[in-house]
């Protein structure tokens, strides 16, 4: 292991923002899981830039308020080097206005596309281009599924990426309805008289919310006609559910845990050091490992992790290596797209195509 000295000076400290609490609380041990074996990894090498990286893991589950307060504390303590996470888009916004691009903020997940996002701000993961809509067309050419209804919860990421549905899909949605976060009741959607006529649904749900959600569309029958279809639930909201609120249900991501295609060491990896009862290794979670060494990698093409020349890397169309191969971005946006799509048997995950 490389020598690192015990002085504040030769650690990189790390913010891994991840809800550990609320619907989207479901995520949090896969999320810390996987970003210990990539800080493991890291440090059994020579860190970023010879220093040790160390992370400091943040309750992204509260009101975005209360998050960027104590992000902001953390900050004003000159202490922190960069910041990371799965967590949600009101969540992100509110933390990009209190870092003001004091240091590197790379988003891990899924994200709606929208431009301008502030300086420092890294868009790690895929747009609605990269999954939901190559999916939606894969359903359409495969199954014949034309007419669609939106369900999602009632922020940022749902809200606009059922905006780009609907420019895609002009006239093919049939209804759209906007839940908060922790709605436990679906009724007003599973009810509604518009959703008799499409033949999918479009998911935008969280955690727990998603979980809910399955479990009473399944109770009304539907799943025998209609298909569901979702970038935002992983085989922890399938086991939450039960494998009977599952039948017809897809899945789009650009990771699934038994897909060698990529890393295929990465999860006899993640059980060498988690052992063989870890939190499953899933899509949310292997976003913070992405972002780790998205991250080293930054940090070796620009000498540094100031936020003036990653900006000035990334304006130059720098490639930055990651596990997963070459990662590059126009402007703050990464451009890498290597999505597949999955059928959910149970409470497992089974891929049936690539989708672009």
């Amino acid at each position: 292991m490389f020598p690192f000295s015990e002085s504040p000076d030769d650690v990189i400290e790390v913010l891994n923002i991840v809800p550990l609490q609320g619907p989207a609380g479901i995520v949090a041990p896969s999320c810390e899981a996987a970003i210990a074996l990539a800080v493991g990894e890291i440090n059994s090498g020579t860190g970023i830039l010879g220093r040790e990286v160390r992370v400091t893991t943040v309750d992204g589950g509260r009101a975005p308020r209360e998050v960027a307060r104590e992000v902001s504390a953390l900050l004003a303590t000159g202490m922190v080097d960069a910041i990371t996470g799965w967590h949600i888009s009101a969540v992100r916004r509110a933390v990009a206005r209190a870092a003001d691009g004091r240091v590197p903020y790379l988003f891990a997940t899924t994200h709606e596309d929208l431009p301008n996002e502030p300086p420092g701000v890294l868009m790690i993961g895929e747009n609605p281009a990269g999954h939901i809509l190559p999916a939606m067309a894969w359903l359409e050419r495969q199954f014949g599924v034309r007419r669609w209804a939106i369900v999602g919860n009632d922020y940022i990421w749902p809200m606009a990426t059922g905006r780009a549905v609907r420019r895609a899909h002009q006239g093919a949605v049939t209804m759209e309805k906007y839940f908060p976060l922790g709605t436990e009741d679906f009724g007003a959607f599973l009810r509604d008289r518009r959703l008799d006529d499409a033949d999918g649904i479009v998911l935008l749900l969280v955690g727990t919310d998603a979980v809910r959600f399955n479990q009473q569309f399944a109770q009304t029958g539907r799943a025998d006609h209609q298909v569901r279809v979702s970038p935002g639930i992983d085989e922890g909201v399938l086991l939450a559910a039960g494998p009977t609120a599952n039948d017809n249900l897809y899945i789009v991501s650009s990771f699934f845990p038994n897909d060698r295609s990529g890393d295929p060491d990465r999860l006899a990896r993640y059980h060498r050091l988690h052992g063989t009862f870890a939190p499953q290794l899933t899509y949310f979670g292997n976003t913070g490992y992405e972002a780790m060494y998205t991250m080293q990698s930054l940090a070796h093409s620009c000498g540094s992790l100031e936020v003036s020349r990653m900006q000035a890397a990334l304006e130059t169309g720098v490639t930055l290596e990651t596990p997963s191969g070459g990662r590059t971005f126009r402007g703050n946006h990464s451009m890498q797209f290597n999505a597949r799509i999955a059928r959910a048997v149970g409470v497992d995950l089974h891929i049936v195509d690539s989708v672009h």
